[in-house]
């Protein structure tokens, strides 16, 4: 059993920056991925970017250079820093692992970035 708890976000300007953090509790370890995924409304849910199972982080091309993944598994914690925030990244982000098979989800966190 998992439970991934997000936090961190908030209204913020264009251009600005937010680091989110999700808390991993349960079975979970170092080596277990991880990704964040984000909904705008009336959106599907799409893949942000992900750290694997031995370190590699990838981003998709909506974040790239701007968005940073980082995990500190001393506090079991994953986060995702946000700079240079556009308007576009307005949504709620989720962080998601996978374990024997298993999805499992944050409630989630709302970034809202004005312009």
């Amino acid at each position: 059993q998992v439970q991934l708890v997000e936090s961190g976000g908030g209204l913020v300007q264009a251009g600005e920056s937010l680091r989110l953090s999700c808390e991993a509790s349960g079975s979970i370890s170092s080596f277990t991925a991880m990704d964040w995924y984000r909904q705008a409304a009336g959106e599907q849910r799409e893949w942000v970017g992900g750290v694997s199972r031995i370190g590699i982080r990838n981003y998709s091309d909506a974040v790239k250079g701007r968005f940073t993944i980082s995990r500190d598994n001393a506090k079991n914690t994953l986060y995702l820093q946000m700079n240079s925030l556009k308007p576009e990244d307005t949504a709620v982000y989720y962080c998601k692992t996978r374990l024997y098979g298993a999805d499992y989800w944050g409630r989630g966190t709302q970034v809202t970035v004005s312009s």
